[in-house]
């Protein structure tokens, strides 16, 4: 019986890893407009007279970064989504970069849960001092 039960929560273990790698992208539910007020998650602003610089050097940092990967958008277009995912069990967190008028507004938010544990906070501050932002 024991053995059953230790299977069945393993089971539900590995299933739950797998929803969270496996589950959908979405980018047309996270590649949105980044919030002039904070609303969850992390948000940064970096002011310059060159935005489409500061993204393009985000670009190549969220390029080297692990486990990130392009979601949707682009430089050209002025609005970029990257996903990022946690080592072990691969929770997704979105980060969003804007042109906006006087430079480029970030927005970094994780997919589940209500608390992060500073790792979105933790990840921008990481990201603008690579750029030179900070």
């Amino acid at each position: 019986m024991k053995l059953g039960l230790a299977a069945l929560v393993l089971l539900g273990v590995f299933g739950l890893m797998a929803y969270v790698r496996l589950a959908p992208l979405a980018p047309e539910r996270w590649h949105v407009a980044v919030p002039e007020v904070e609303s969850g998650g992390v948000l940064r602003f970096v002011a310059t007279d060159a935005p489409e610089v500061v993204l393009g050097r985000l670009v190549t940092v969220a390029e080297a970064a692990p486990r990130t990967v392009l979601a949707a958008g682009s430089v050209a277009e002025g609005r970029i989504t990257w996903v990022a995912r946690s080592r072990v069990w691969g929770f997704p967190d979105y980060i969003t970069a804007e042109v906006v008028p006087g430079g480029v507004r970030i927005w970094s938010r994780q997919r589940y849960g209500l608390r992060d544990m500073g790792v979105n906070a933790i990840r921008m501050d990481d990201w603008l001092a690579r750029i030179g932002a900070m």
